[in-house]
């Protein structure tokens, strides 16, 4: 009897861990389809954003042939510029040209477009935020209709461009904590 008395506890015991496993393993389960979702959300919304930039481009260099202009080069320097800015305003809540700290916008630019060894260096920038989310066609149209943002577009001056955008789902601040989407256009001519 006391041999099947061991077996009946080690059996309990054995059926505990399996269920434990179990359970734990439907847990890990539920956290990596978590995971996974969330991956997918955020590669979709980067796919977004992506696209979103590329359109704006696109459609810059369309006005800008339509009035004779040369169309804009994408630049990754100005890019990268352009996704620090619309990243830190997200994330600080403000939306001004010159950065939280102050520095002036130019400044910022240089950081990442530098102006050494060039005998000319020349920026410009445009700034847009919507609630959610909106198309290209609606962010230069926006900045179509303001007179600064219209002579930024069709600036004869301009070689380059980058574009960073960013949708925040509460942005803090100035946004109100709204879904947002933040689009920096960094203009630039570097010779």
């Amino acid at each position: 009897m006391r041999g099947g008395i061991a077996t009946l506890v080690a059996l309990v015991a054995l059926a505990s861990s399996i269920s434990v496993a179990s359970s734990h393993a439907a847990t890990s389960s539920s956290v990596s389809g978590q995971v996974e979702l969330r991956l997918k959300s955020v590669n979709a919304q980067q796919s977004a954003t992506a696209a979103l930039e590329s359109a704006v481009v696109s459609r810059i260099n369309l006005i800008r042939r339509g009035r004779g202009l040369r169309p804009l080069r994408w630049n990754r320097r100005l890019s990268a510029a352009a996704h620090f800015h619309s990243r830190d305003m997200a994330s600080k809540g403000y939306f001004e040209h010159d950065s939280a700290n102050g520095t002036a916008f130019w400044r910022r630019i240089e950081r990442f477009y530098p102006s050494a060894g060039f005998n000319s260096w020349t920026v410009g920038e445009n700034l847009l935020w919507a609630s959610d989310t909106y198309g290209a066609s609606f962010a230069v149209r926006e900045w179509m209709n303001s007179p600064p943002h219209r002579q930024n577009l069709l600036s004869r001056d301009w070689r380059e461009v980058g574009i960073g955008a960013i949708t925040v789902s509460a942005a803090p601040g100035a946004y109100g904590g709204r879904a947002v989407t933040i689009v920096t256009a960094d203009f630039g001519s570097r010779t």
